[in-house]
């Protein structure tokens, strides 16, 4: 797969294409793109995604949207669903002001585009004025098809990044899971903490995970730990660490990994949320902090069995 950051670095033929945010690769946007990687496949084609960084929402409206997954990740799990180019745009105040017809000119300059897939609600350009039925009559003047994907439930609720974004907000990571078709996960450089873990006998990692990451809600999860390859069970904290500081402003995630053994820091981990165990407290004691630890260790443990 290729990875392009920018539309003037592409050039190709006959592609299938489908164009959005895509923020956590859901059930839903993965609907899209088996049906988009299938057909395009079928025709010889190449399957092409294309999305924005930074959010538009963050552009248009100054909203701090929290993101499931950066372009990295995102072009990293497109990579396993046989996606064969992603293009990450850079979202601008200019970009929103172009007109649906003149975008989509250049994506079949660019792209040689031969269909066009999108979802249930998409629209693009100026005004959101691209909606199924514009793009439609354009494809009908540049010679591209289109066709709207319906969206994906999960009982009665349309599966959305805005909804995901909420459960994680929430701490209730195994909803997430059952949206996202995986666990969600981040993933950072350890490094250097206080060494307090040392000083308990409880070893843990900080990680430092991206800025505008969505965190799940303070408090402690059964996780799986990944680093060199190798899954490990793992207890991971989020959040401020009462029992010791109490005036941090700023969550930390620090994974205490259950049956590792060896240095950590500067290799990178990755964490995958599988359930939450419990709040975050304050303890009175590093002794009752400890004990507590041991607990949440074993109950993690029998969770990821």
């Amino acid at each position: 797969m290729t990875h392009y950051i920018s539309l003037e670095s592409v050039s190709l033929t006959g592609s299938w294409l489908t164009i959005g945010v895509f923020d956590g690769i859901h059930r839903g946007h993965q609907e899209i793109i088996r049906q988009l990687t299938a057909g395009a496949h079928a025709s010889g084609a190449p399957a092409v995604l294309l999305t924005f960084s930074p959010h538009p929402a963050k552009v248009l409206a100054g909203r701090e949207i929290p993101c499931l997954t950066t372009p990295e990740e995102r072009a990293e799990i497109l990579s396993h669903l046989g996606v064969d180019g992603v293009i990450t745009m850079q979202f601008t105040r200019e970009l929103a002001e172009r007109s649906a017809e003149d975008f989509m000119a250049e994506l079949k300059t660019r792209l040689g585009l031969r269909k066009l897939l999108i979802g249930y609600d998409f629209a693009l350009g100026r005004g959101r004025a691209g909606n199924f039925q514009r793009l439609s009559e354009i494809g009908r003047e540049l010679d591209y098809d289109v066709q709207a994907i319906e969206a994906v439930r999960l009982s009665e609720d349309v599966i959305s990044s805005t909804l995901i974004r909420q459960t994680i907000a929430d701490g209730a990571v195994s909803l997430s899971a059952a949206k996202l078709g995986r666990y969600y996960s981040v993933q950072g450089p350890v490094v250097p903490g206080d060494g307090r873990g040392r000083t308990i006998g409880i070893h843990t990692a900080n990680v430092d995970t991206p800025a505008g990451k969505a965190l799940p809600a303070n408090g402690v999860y059964a996780t799986w730990a990944w680093v060199e390859g190798q899954k490990y069970p793992a207890v991971t904290n989020v959040g401020l660490r009462p029992t010791f500081t109490g005036g941090e402003a700023i969550p930390r995630v620090e994974a205490h990994l259950l049956d590792y053994s060896g240095d950590l820091y500067g290799k990178m981990l990755k964490l995958e949320f599988v359930e939450r165990l419990r709040g975050e407290q304050k303890f009175p004691s590093v002794e009752a902090l400890v004990a507590q630890i041991r607990s949440d260790s074993e109950q993690a443990r029998g969770m990821l069995r």
